[in-house]
This record gives C-alpha cells, sequence and structure tokens, in this order.
C-alpha cells in the first residue's frame, strides 16, 4: 500500500497496517521529497516519491490510502484510479456530492476499488451493533443520539478554521456522527440544524436534527471548540444501545432491556483500529470486489447528499464550490 496525507493519518495508519500480516507499506507519496523522506524514514517505507503523480505510478502499489486536506481528495482519487490503483480515501469522502459522484463514476468506469475511510464502520464493536439492530434485540430504533466535540485552539492557519481546506467541525468530525445515523436509520428525509459560524467562516459547533420515513429522529453534535460527551445512544422500542465515549473508537457499549439488569458488551480492539478499515481494503481486493458493503459507495454518496443539504442551510460554501 502506498500513501499520502496529513502526519496525524499518516501515522495512525502505517501503525494500524502493522498489525496485519498481509499488508505492507510500500511506498509514500508527498508534496515534496523532503516531507516523503522524512515520513519514510519514521516508518521504513523502502520507496519515497516527491509527487503524488510518482506515487500513483508505482507498479508495486496496489492500493493507495489518500488522508490530503479535504479539498485534494476528488483530484488525489482521479489521479491514482487512472492509474490503475485501488483507494481507501479519507473521510468526507470529498467535500460535496457533486465531487463524490465524479469520483464514484470514475471508479465504477475504471472498475477500480474505492472506499471511504470510515474507520469506525469496521472495528469488531460496530460489527456487533448492527448485529444486534438487525436482530431487532432493541425493538425498533426511534432515536439517535451522537456527539463529537473537542476544543481546539483558535488558529485560522489551522486547516481546521481554513474555508479554502474545506475546514469547520461538520466535515472533519460531524460525519461521524451523520454516518452513523446513516448506518442505523439510512437516509434522511427531513434536516434541519443549526451552527455557530466563527470568524473564518466554518463551523465551530453545530446541532443537527435528521428525521426519516417512519418518523424516527436522529440529534447530532459536532464542535472544534466545545469538548462534547463523546458518546453515542441507539433507543428502540425495547431498549437501548450506549457506545461508550469516544464511540468512534468503539470498544465497549451498555445494553439496557426493559425489566432486565444493564448488560456491558466489551469488544476490545487490536493495533490501533485504522488495521481494520484496511483489512476490509485487502479483503475486497482478494475477493476482486470493487466496493465494501460495509461502506458501499452509494451510501457514502448518500451521507455527502446530507452533508450538503445541512451546509446548505447555514450558507455555507467553500470557496473552491
Amino acid at each position: 500500500m502506498g500513501h499520502h496525507g496529513d502526519r496525524e493519518h499518516r501515522r495512525a495508519v502505517r501503525e494500524g497496517l502493522a498489525a496485519i500480516s498481509d499488508a505492507e507499506l510500500v511506498a509514500v507519496g508527498s508534496r515534496t521529497q523532503q516531507s516523503a523522506d522524512a515520513f519514510a524514514d519514521l516508518f521504513g517505507a523502502p520507496r519515497r516519491h516527491a509527487t503524488y503523480a510518482d506515487l500513483a505510478n508505482d507498479p508495486d502499489i496496489d492500493a493507495v490510502y489518500i488522508a490530503t486536506p479535504h479539498n485534494l481528495h476528488k483530484e488525489n482519487t482521479l489521479l491514482c484510479l487512472d492509474a490503475g490503483k485501488a483507494v481507501l480515501c479519507e473521510k468526507p469522502l470529498a467535500v460535496n456530492a457533486a465531487e463524490a459522484a465524479e469520483m464514484i463514476r470514475a471508479a465504477r468506469v475504471k472498475k477500480r476499488f474505492l472506499m471511504e475511510a470510515m474507520w469506525t464502520r469496521f472495528f469488531p464493536l460496530m460489527g456487533r451493533v448492527r448485529e444486534m439492530l438487525s436482530a431487532g434485540v432493541i425493538g425498533e430504533v426511534r432515536m439517535l443520539l451522537a456527539d463529537l466535540g473537542f476544543r481546539m485552539p483558535f488558529d485560522p492557519a489551522s486547516r481546521l478554521f481554513d474555508p479554502e481546506l474545506a475546514g469547520g467541525a461538520l466535515l472533519d468530525v460531524g460525519v461521524y456522527p451523520v454516518s452513523l445515523a446513516s448506518m442505523v436509520l439510512g437516509a434522511p428525509t427531513r434536516i434541519t440544524g443549526m451552527a455557530d459560524l466563527g470568524e473564518t467562516g466554518v463551523d465551530e459547533q453545530s446541532v443537527v436534527i435528521l428525521g426519516y420515513e417512519n418518523g424516527q429522529l436522529a440529534v447530532l453534535l459536532s464542535a472544534l471548540r466545545t469538548v462534547t460527551p463523546q458518546a453515542a445512544h441507539i433507543l428502540g422500542t425495547a431498549g437501548r444501545i450506549h457506545l461508550h465515549r469516544q464511540w468512534w473508537t468503539p470498544a465497549a457499549l451498555t445494553l439496557s432491556l426493559e425489566g432486565q439488569d444493564d448488560q456491558v458488551i466489551e469488544a476490545p480492539f487490536e493495533g490501533n483500529g485504522y488495521n481494520y478499515e484496511a483489512a476490509e481494503v485487502g479483503r475486497c481486493l482478494h475477493e476482486g470486489r470493487l466496493e465494501s458493503d460495509a461502506m458501499p459507495l452509494d451510501e457514502s454518496l448518500s451521507i455527502m447528499q446530507t452533508l450538503d443539504a445541512i451546509r446548505a442551510q447555514w450558507g455555507l460554501k467553500y470557496p473552491m464550490e
């Protein structure tokens, strides 16, 4: 696997790959030779490419992991798909649904694998949650509450606050609760919300409410300047599932059923968790699949459409749009 992207993601995915027996970091690509060399030195990648095009054209790479800022996802993905590579692209898949649709169309025309790197989906505990929901353990799901917020020092130069890089809480961390709501309830039919746009013009905190065909509701919080409880609750007609703090790296949940004692279910994860999405890419490639059934492309597109609708209500448009 080759990859390029911001430092935290690159480090985390490299550590994740180390936990998989048949995956290897072969090459690194960056925008300068210096940064490619620095990262490759840190993790012993034998090849260092000073341009993304050189990485995309390296014949010994099967798949490329893209972790560049949001605004580069489409361009970088199309480059790698054109070169015949499978692509694992960081969330959100793109800046907006139009970009995402273009990426998905290219992957399907070229018959190449593409998946959004929504790593939360692939943790063992999240697989258990999907099994419990499909078995009707908590009855019919009626509401979902999920939040992901932290407090960052205000820095207009940071990608998180820079509109040129499609910054803001929603696309960076709000995509996690939106993706969870999609996994549990599907695509919303009603969307409303409110945001506080900071001095750089991007959303620093928001509350979003999604409504669904049968009256279900999801309340989702995201923030860059406010620490939230960092938990998720799935509320059904016969019980509740509480995903414990930092639910996006899920290791434990509490199952509450009417008339029964609460039950804590633990599913510890190996490595740092990034290994599970990388293993999913490997599994799909071995089986000749062009997308993952746990994070299908049509669902990634639907999530982008929801994010677009939320931003439209706030009047938040990025310069590249």
